[in-house]
């Protein structure tokens, strides 16, 4: 877990990238910690999504990391057009730092059961496609239904996730955010 004073270091390294448009390589971010780590980062403004970005396994450092889906998620998210300078004050950003994935090894069945205990991000992958949900989506669609968008969203039929050929792993995340 991050502390406070962390977290906020990771926010103005996000606010940072998005406002100069461009990831501030080469430039030392003080106050994020030198770890290897994935996060997404997701953008909103007025509480609808405007672009969210994000690695799956750790292979660089968070700042890294941070900043490089910042500005993905900004600028090249393709669902949505590019943040544009007047808008960017608008935005409110939020981080997920990602626990590292975990294998299920259960049926679709218990999967389901388990996640409406406690939702966990869940990865899809199905005949080499491949998408995620983080755990904050299970809060907007739940149940069945957050499996069939998760693989439609992977472009797979909407049981792929019950299939026999689907691997699906688990991971938690600690998500924090701006003040609206």
């Amino acid at each position: 877990m991050l502390s406070n004073a962390e977290k906020l270091a990771c926010l103005k390294a996000a606010r940072l990238t998005i406002r100069l448009e461009g990831p501030l390589q080469d430039v030392p971010v003080a106050g994020i910690p030198t770890i290897s780590a994935s996060c997404f980062v997701t953008l909103t403004r007025n509480g609808t999504l405007r672009g969210c970005i994000g690695t799956l396994w750790p292979y660089r450092p968070l700042a890294e990391d941070i900043q490089s889906n910042a500005y993905a998620a900004a600028f090249a998210d393709p669902r949505f057009a590019p943040i544009t300078p007047a808008e960017e004050p608008q935005i409110t950003i939020e981080i997920s730092l990602l626990t590292l994935p975990q294998p299920w090894n259960g049926t679709a069945d218990e999967l389901l059961a388990w996640q409406s205990k406690e939702p966990h991000g869940i990865i899809l992958n199905y005949h080499g496609r491949q998408a995620t949900f983080l755990p904050q989506v299970w809060e907007q669609i739940s149940g069945e239904r957050f499996f069939r968008e998760l693989s439609r969203k992977a472009d797979c039929p909407f049981d792929a996730w019950k299939q026999k050929e689907a691997k699906l792993w688990t991971y938690q995340v600690e998500s924090f955010s701006e003040r609206p």
